[in-house]
């Protein structure tokens, strides 16, 4: 049974009532980021319970030393980790000489909210202690989206039944590890310690990477809302600093302690790390907490005016969308080009590494539509920064003169991925890399990146499928040997249709894309050349290799297989599986697995999610028909292709299902790992199940398509897109279909195929039929 404890709600992620047993679970769904930092969910104040203690800085890792059984040749040398960072939210509290800790406690209330529209975490709850008093609290939260090093809580304590000494101590620790860690080695080393009247700082680099950055804080007393200026008691450890406040306080008096923190991280800064972190507390102390608020608020709406999707009718699936909005803006807000969208962003440490190949696949579309393509490109930048190491890791296999390979996991560029099905093996990466060079220019009409960047990105990943490719004389083509295609539970298989179409089209796109800028951009070109040694007798020789690519076919089903020998296999549909093998990835051995027909996420039919153009609705229908059978959907980034490909083939009922399935994964808790932290990258997928799937939405012949359709269970839903700078909303109910667009000039777009001509500041209704 799924977890069900979150109310519904449209706008706020709501528990009432406290259990221990969901402690973890909520310091994942609860938690909160800015793009730059964030954190679990995890109470200010001690607790003794189970707990999942974390805080994350974007861009700072550890190297952590591969840990394997048997070392091969290529393997990285080291997995890199998000690092669990200082934490700058605890408050120790005393109560009447008794420490408050809800472990300990009868807790007699107890009610987080996320509220989503304004970007604010509240905890609230009323304790017993073992001595007979009974207090309120009330904690109030936020990283800020204005100023992406602060964050904010605002820690209120009420005695409900007498008066009471009230002892607050807000703190900064070092002292924190990650769970994850392979070897116990020290991720962080403390440097400095300093305690002031009202802010502290812990200085602290990362070994081996070598970080330098500042934790801090600055804090402020009230009782009843107006300032204590009494001083605090200041204190401090290798790896700890506190300011103790000791209050007498009445009964159903109010006592609040404001506390600014955060993280800095000197090499986004020309001056210390501390320097920087001294003046974010002074503005903070000098601002205030409700201003500081105030300036949350506005950040959420700008941030919701172009990204909210709004579902009548339907308060879970309204729920789950803003869900899935909010944290991927909370992840990844596009200031930042050293950044990326890690598949936990600043909720968990599982995977490790800050980019996979879900940014490309999955994430760029969201960035693209919901705000201004300048995001989109630094997420294209980051990969063109990292071209030297993708070419080094090509080499580190046996590639050559130029070949690139991207990492399956990366924070700096360089692989450090260590499980060889994955690291050697699942090498369509590449193509993702490539496809979103595509998509981009398709989408944005921004041909610029390519001549400037991309050409080189596209180069160097078609020289690699020329060299992975192998002539056969068996079969008289090209074939790629030893792969893992998206389906993970099939490892090292020969001409996994989907790695070997994806090498095809890279191939041919880039050798489209040399004679473009060759005959468009000659500066460029020449750059380029002398960059890379390109000519047309190596590209003469990419194309040998993509019109003669082999895919397996069978004749008898008329569908293209997933790799060789896979009708060997016994096509038994997961329908006839027992519930109690499933997931299968949590009751069945790897053995068993890779020896199953069942299919873990979208793998030839994400080739048609790709490639959709290539191939007429029968074909895709055949193929969907033939593979969801055996899709299991054990990967999060599975439901969001079946939801658009169902909804394509105009099975609404089947794409609601999966939209309701990548909407809830971690509301729900389908995978029984939520824990852990959330699926942020597939939450761009579920985006795209509503504006891909559910709206239609194309681009074709370089202009916005639709081909809208409505889940029985809705009344109507809306969302907005950004086309080329032009806002257009689209609403979309049972009856109709309303275009209105934003900006000074007209649009043209497509309804059904045909054309569409809006006008600027009008809405333009049309039946849906």
């Amino acid at each position: 049974m799924n977890q069900d404890y979150i109310k519904a709600d449209p706008w706020k992620i709501i528990e009432e009532g406290f259990s221990a047993d969901q402690v973890k679970s909520s310091e994942s769904l609860f938690s909160i980021g800015n793009g730059a930092m964030g954190q679990r969910a995890n109470f200010e104040e001690h607790y003794s319970g189970p707990t999942f203690q974390g805080s994350y800085i974007g861009g700072v890792y550890y190297p952590d030393k591969t840990r394997v059984g048997w070392w091969k040749n290529g393997y990285p040398e080291y997995f890199a980790k998000v690092l669990n960072a200082p934490s700058w939210i605890g408050i120790d509290v005393h109560l009447n000489g008794t420490r408050l800790d809800l472990n300990q406690c009868t807790v007699r209330s107890f009610r987080r909210e996320l509220d989503m529209e304004h970007g604010v975490y509240t905890r609230s709850f009323e304790a017993e202690t073992a001595d007979g008093l009974q207090v309120k609290v009330t904690a109030v939260r936020f990283l800020s989206m204005k100023v992406d090093e602060l964050g904010a809580i605002r820690y209120s304590i009420t005695p409900l039944n007498a008066d009471a000494q009230i002892v607050m101590t807000p703190y900064l620790d070092s002292s924190i590890t990650n769970h994850d860690s392979n070897w116990d080695d020290a991720f962080w080393n403390t440097t400095e310690v300093q305690v002031g009247e009202n802010e502290a700082y812990i200085l602290a680099q990362t070994n081996k990477t070598n970080f330098k950055t500042c934790t801090f804080m600055g804090v402020a007393l009230y009782l009843d809302g107006k300032k204590v200026l009494s001083a605090g008691k200041s204190d401090q450890k290798e790896k700890w600093a506190g300011i103790t406040y000791s209050q007498n306080v009445t009964q159903g008096a109010v006592l609040s302690l404001e506390k600014f923190g955060g993280y800095v991280v000197e090499k986004f800064h020309s001056r210390s790390a501390l320097d920087v972190a001294q003046g974010v507390v002074a503005d903070a102390l000098a601002t205030g907490f409700d201003a500081y608020l105030a300036l949350q608020h506005q950040a959420w709406e700008t941030i919701w005016s172009t990204s909210d999707i709004t579902i009548e009718g339907d308060v879970k699936a309204q729920q789950g969308i803003r869900f899935n909005v909010f944290q991927l803006n909370q992840t990844y807000s596009g200031n930042n080009p050293q950044l990326n969208i890690g598949p936990k962003g600043f909720t968990g440490e599982k995977y490790g590494g800050s980019t996979y190949w879900d940014t490309e696949a999955y994430c760029i579309p969201f960035y693209m539509a919901t705000k201004n393509q300048r995001v989109a490109r630094n997420l294209l930048q980051y990969r063109y920064n990292q071209l030297d190491r993708a070419i080094e890791n090509a080499q580190k296999l046996g590639f050559k003169d130029g070949a690139a390979l991207y990492p399956m996991v990366t924070m700096n560029g360089e692989e450090c991925h260590n499980e060889w099905e994955i690291t050697f093996e699942e090498i369509h990466r590449n193509a993702a890399i490539a496809f979103a060079v595509f998509n981009y220019y398709r989408y944005t009409g921004d041909y610029s990146y390519i001549p400037e960047m991309g050409l080189e990105v596209l180069i160097g990943i078609a020289r690699f499928w020329h060299q992975r490719a192998t002539f056969s004389k068996h079969k008289n083509a090209y074939v790629i040997l030893g792969v893992t295609g998206p389906n993970e539970y099939e490892n090292n298989v020969n001409n996994n249709w989907y790695t070997n179409y994806a090498a095809k089209w890279c191939i041919e796109y880039a050798a489209e894309q040399i004679t473009k800028v060759k005959e468009g951009y000659p500066e460029d070109y020449a750059r380029i050349k002398g960059v890379t040694k390109i000519d047309r007798y190596e590209v003469d020789a990419w194309m040998k290799v993509a019109k003669n690519m082999y895919f397996p076919y069978d004749k008898d089903l008329d569908v293209f297989l997933q790799n060789d020998g896979f009708l060997d296999k016994e096509l038994i549909p997961v329908s006839e599986l027992p519930k109690t093998q499933r997931p299968i990835n949590q009751r069945w051995s790897w053995d068993r697995i890779l020896r199953s027909v069942y299919i873990k996420q979208a793998d030839v039919l994400q080739g048609f999610y790709f490639f959709e153009d290539h191939f007429d609705q029968a074909t895709l229908a055949r193929h969907f028909d033939f593979y969801e059978p055996f899709t299991v959907h054990e990967s999060s980034l599975s439901p969001c292709v079946h939801a658009i490909q169902a909804a394509k083939l105009g099975r609404m009922e089947q794409a609601y299902q999966f939209y309701l399935r990548t909407s809830r994964l971690d509301l729900d808790d389908y995978n029984k790992e939520v824990e852990e932290g959330l699926h942020i990258t597939s939450m761009a997928g579920t985006w795209m199940s509503i504006v891909e799937g559910f709206a239609g939405l194309r681009i074709v012949d370089d202009k916005l398509s639709f081909h809208p359709q409505i889940p029985d269970q809705w009344g109507s839903y809306s969302f907005k897109i950004n086309f080329r700078n032009r806002i257009l909303k689209v609403d979309i109910s049972k009856a109709q279909v309303a275009f209105t667009l934003s900006g000074d000039t007209e649009m043209s777009i497509r309804m059904f195929g045909k054309r569409v001509v809006l006008s600027p500041d009008q809405t333009t209704i049309h039946p849906l039929s």
